[in-house]
């Protein structure tokens, strides 16, 4: 007989079935003649919010006379018998908030990733290691059982609970059999083929994990991360065949450049066409040819950072880009399948918009949107009207055609104010390659890599573009002097910090002089 109450944390994120899978650990304790109370306690940790379900069961609901147990609301660090984790960052959360401790607690979870926002929203890589999440778990935990129950999910069509319930039942660290676990799914009456499917092949799965090692591991792809962290490769340029015919003659004219560098260039083509049109292509060749006839310019790795930044740079995100993106029918299918609508189903698809007056400017014809970015009545009252957001659902009509108009106007973006700044700091950018290439083709190198900090819109946008603009200026002052190693730790300490502290220190640092250097940058963004 127990003395103590089996103490279980769920830590799930919104739309993966948590408090379902918490509902029936429940269910399956008060069946089978035991107490059981569930708990949650939401919170915003990743893209939709974590929560942390807690559950106790305790013995003895069946016995006759039996006196109900006291049970706690939620866990207390060092003191959880299991926790199950539906995602890799939520095993790794588990751990410390000390949940999992080496003495006593089982680890269920998957090793997929949802990235949260704070490693998205991150001016450079800033995915958290997952081969450092998984060695910590490893030490943390008295018994591991981890795979990728995302793909099991999508595998029998069912969600991330029913294989974690799969794995609990596989695991045998609660004292039910698998017919017990298998019955209360039936009893819920919801999704019962596909969640029992998927419940199977986790039960399986699970076995399988524990018969290979008594604390099992979790695989990694060579070369660090895991393989849901791999990029995806990149089209074999012999196996590209446009059937349009000016975008063949760019494909053709890339297969010129050398091997390794190819793939890149043609990327970037099918890129800058999708985003604008083949003359828009054309103008992405006609800038690399000029890098590459430029001295220094057959050094093939910079070639190829020059390629994959100026293809970067020239599809930049504005409010037209958004909107054409949020429209697309593959946008909509992909979805509908994310969310696993069947035909029969309406579906309501609703976006937060929040465009500010700058990027109101920044999408009317040049001339106009400099005289409205002054400020003056108009101005003012833009800003005031477009202060608070809006939802637009682009699954209705009305919604829908709003974001086409705005995607329609694409076909005129080359006269808009952000297409007028963006052409401007491209040409700066690659005449400060062309130079710096002059020089030493690794100091080019490295200042084609500095186009990493011009990313994302909003205030991500200007925060990385201040930066980005100091080190531009340093180039400027000191590309005679500067190593390219000096280069890359400047750029290195701006994506540390994307509000400049780090940088400043290391300009400070290196003895670089911070006089205007700051207040110049801040000066050059819109």
């Amino acid at each position: 007989m127990y003395s103590e109450p089996i103490k279980i944390a769920v830590l799930a994120m919104g739309g993966e079935g948590g408090g379902v899978l918490a509902d029936w650990i429940v269910d399956l304790g008060e069946e089978n003649g035991w107490f059981a109370q569930t708990t949650s306690v939401p919170g915003v940790a990743q893209r939709t919010g974590a929560t942390i379900y807690y559950v106790e069961l305790f013995p003895g609901a069946d016995q006759p006379d039996a006196r109900v147990p006291v049970l706690a609301q939620s866990p207390m660090p060092g003191d959880v018998d299991i926790v199950l984790a539906s995602e890799l960052m939520e095993a790794g959360r588990a751990v410390q908030r000390g949940f999992v401790t080496p003495d006593r607690t089982t680890l269920i979870g998957s090793t997929h990733r949802v990235y949260a926002i704070a490693e998205k929203s991150h001016l450079g890589d800033g995915r958290v290691d997952s081969d450092a999440l998984q060695r910590q778990i490893r030490r943390a935990a008295r018994r591991l059982i981890t795979f990728d129950m995302a793909r099991t999910a999508e595998r029998n069509g069912s969600v991330v609970s029913a294989v974690l319930f799969g794995a609990l039942s596989g695991a045998g660290v609660l004292p039910f059999n698998r017919a017990q676990f298998e019955a209360t799914i039936e009893r819920g009456g919801v999704g019962v083929k596909a969640s029992l499917a998927a419940f199977a092949d986790a039960f399986e799965q699970a076995r399988l994990t524990q018969s290979e090692s008594s604390r099992p591991t979790v695989r990694a792809r060579e070369g660090g991360r895991p393989a849901a962290d791999a990029k995806p490769a990149l089209p074999d340029p012999a196996a590209v065949a446009p059937r349009h015919p000016e975008v063949a003659r760019l494909v053709e004219h890339a297969r010129g450049y050398p091997a390794e560098i190819q793939p890149i260039v043609i990327e970037g083509i099918r890129r800058c066409v999708d985003y604008q049109d083949p003359a828009y292509g054309r103008l992405y060749l006609d800038r690399l040819d000029a890098q590459r006839a430029a001295p220094g310019g057959q050094d093939a790795e910079m070639m190829r950072e020059v390629a994959r930044h100026l293809a970067l740079w020239m599809t930049y995100e504005d409010t037209i880009r958004v909107a054409d993106l949020k429209i697309r029918g593959s946008r909509f299918e992909r979805v509908r399948g994310e969310v696993r609508s069947t035909d029969g189903q309406v579906l309501s698809i609703s976006e937060y918009m929040h465009p500010r007056i700058e990027e109101i400017c920044e999408t009317l014809p040049a001339g106009l949107g400099r005289w409205l970015s002054r400020p003056h009545a108009v101005h003012r009252l833009v800003a005031r009207l477009t202060r608070d957001g809006r939802v637009v659902t682009t699954s209705s009509l009305g919604g829908f055609f709003l974001l086409y108009a705005l995607a329609w106007w694409g076909r005129w973006r080359r006269v808009t104010l952000r297409y007028a700044v963006e052409t401007a700091r491209i040409e700066a950018w690659l005449g400060r390659l062309r130079a710096a290439a002059a020089i030493d083709p690794r100091l080019a190198l490295e200042a084609a890599k500095c186009q990493t900090l011009v990313r994302g819109y909003s205030d991500t946008h200007e925060r990385g573009l201040r930066n980005y603009e100091i080190i531009m200026t340093v180039l400027d002052r000191h590309a005679k002097a500067l190593a390219p190693a000096i280069l890359r730790e400047l750029r290195n300490a701006a994506l540390a910090d994307e509000h400049g502290r780090v940088l400043r220190d290391a300009l400070a640092r290196r003895g670089f002089p911070l006089d205007g250097l700051f207040a110049g940058a801040e000066r050059s963004c819109p």
